[in-house]
């Protein structure tokens, strides 16, 4: 039997239209490839990581902005698909929804252009007019790629309301502590916490020093992905190191984004942390395995019988002190 699927989620971020092209090697500069596939698939963190909150289980809401045009059309399909409520996105009159371009190598890793466009136009203002659909979620969900005044604004707001809050930095860029301090769960990959801690993430321990330099930053709880070798988890001085599944990699495109919502579908649903990263780590997992962005965002059964599959015990962490 699946598990319960209460709980809401709030996501405040970007939305956009993923144009991907596959390569066997990512080009040089001023060279021109012959691609393998091309894909076009609605996407943006913001998008991307609401569907898989909803496709967890959760009742999600999504705030954003789109173009009045296909692209929007398109995207807001996608959301409404997966019952991602989305009668509080913006839909811009002078503005075309925002794009990614993204290249994916032989390896499944990936390079990524995101153009804002409409997302630019995601203002406090909007945010305020959002504020009751944050306030009564359990969870609000935040990345980079809209205004960061329009993101300090709904974790004020979120704060305020109790609401707990989750912050992906991506794309990376140096946050002030006034923004932190708004901050529940800060979940950085190794490129995002090398740029916001000055620390060079290369190995595990790297990871560790990250997450550290982060909580004393006020921040009471650190994750750091680690693609392959999979995540830390700081609280309270103490890391924990959350183990991969074991998947053949074919796109890492959205493995953040279905990390960052299944976290919160879980926490909103009242999972403990080690569960609710546990069910992070197999929805990222999954989603490597599949080419796209919000195509390849599994869904709770996915997600559970992965979980099974591996056996539990495998997923066992070890734990370090490290004083805060």
């Amino acid at each position: 039997m699946g598990r319960d699927p209460a709980g809401a989620v709030a996501v405040v971020g970007s939305l956009a239209m993923d144009f991907t092209a596959f390569a066997g090697r990512f080009p040089r500069v001023g060279e021109t490839l012959v691609g393998d596939a091309f894909t076009m698939v609605p996407g943006g963190k913001g998008g991307n990581q609401a569907i898989a909150a909803a496709r967890q289980g959760a009742r999600t809401s999504m705030i954003g902005c789109v173009g009045r045009d296909l692209l929007g059309d398109q995207v807001l399909d996608t959301l409404r698909a997966d019952q991602v409520d989305t009668g509080h996105i913006l839909r811009s009159e002078q503005t075309q929804t925002g794009v990614a371009h993204i290249v994916v190598d032989g390896a499944g890793d990936n390079a990524i252009i995101a153009v804002p466009l409409a997302n630019t136009e995601l203002t406090p203002a909007h945010i305020d007019a959002c504020a009751d659909v944050i306030a009564a979620a359990d969870v609000l969900l935040v990345q980079l790629e809209i205004p960061i005044e329009s993101v300090a604004h709904a974790l004020r707001i979120a704060t305020s309301a109790g609401t707990m809050t989750i912050l992906n930095p991506a794309p990376a860029r140096q946050l002030s502590d006034e923004l932190l301090l708004d901050v529940d769960v800060v979940m950085p990959n190794e490129t995002e916490a090398e740029i916001l801690t000055s620390t060079s993430v290369r190995e595990v321990a790297d990871a560790e020093e990250a997450a550290l330099a982060l909580a004393r930053r006020g921040i009471g709880e650190v994750v750091i992905t680690l693609g392959d070798r999979g995540a830390i988890y700081h609280v309270g001085g103490r890391s924990e190191l959350v183990r991969p599944y074991d998947v053949d990699a074919v796109d890492a495109t959205a493995a953040g984004d279905a990390f960052c919502g299944a976290f919160a579908a879980g926490i909103a649903r009242g999972d403990t942390r080690r569960a609710a990263l546990e069910y992070a780590a197999a929805a990222g997992a999954l989603a490597v395995t599949v080419e796209g962005a919000s195509s390849s965002l599994p869904t709770l059964e996915d997600v559970e019988r992965l979980h099974r599959s591996a056996g539990e015990t495998t997923r066992a962490g070890r734990h370090t002190d490290r004083g805060g």
